[in-house]
């Protein structure tokens, strides 16, 4: 058997991977699942660009330029982001950024420091 998640919208154990996409044939329903992201038991481990598993409160540093969906602006390479927090979720981090708000990030995009 592979060791690939269950769907996690009908919990069926016969999913597949078909390359960009994780798909479950009993109810239809695709998602991603990165190797920044693992399942550990019953809980979720997240963790960084770089490999570092990321905890509640950890400061972080953006890698890359994001655009922000809905704005003409850009969070810039370098942008130190203080006082995350994991949820669940497509974008794994809830956090504040000064300048732009309450943003939600994808763990990939960042680096623990």
């Amino acid at each position: 058997m592979s060791n690939l998640p269950n769907c996690p919208k009908c919990e069926s154990e016969y999913t597949y991977d078909d390359g960009t996409f994780l798909v479950c044939p009993e109810c239809g329903h695709e998602w991603t699942f990165s190797t920044e992201t693992e399942i550990d038991g019953d809980s979720r481990v997240i963790k960084d660009a770089n490999g570092n598993v990321l905890n509640d409160g950890d400061t972080v540093t953006v890698i890359k330029d994001l655009k922000v969906k809905g704005s003409s602006s850009v969070l810039k390479q370098g942008t130190k982001v203080k006082n995350i927090r994991l949820v669940d979720g497509d974008h794994d981090i809830d956090c504040k950024i000064v300048g732009f708000g309450a943003m939600k990030l994808k763990s990939e995009f960042v680096k623990k420091i």
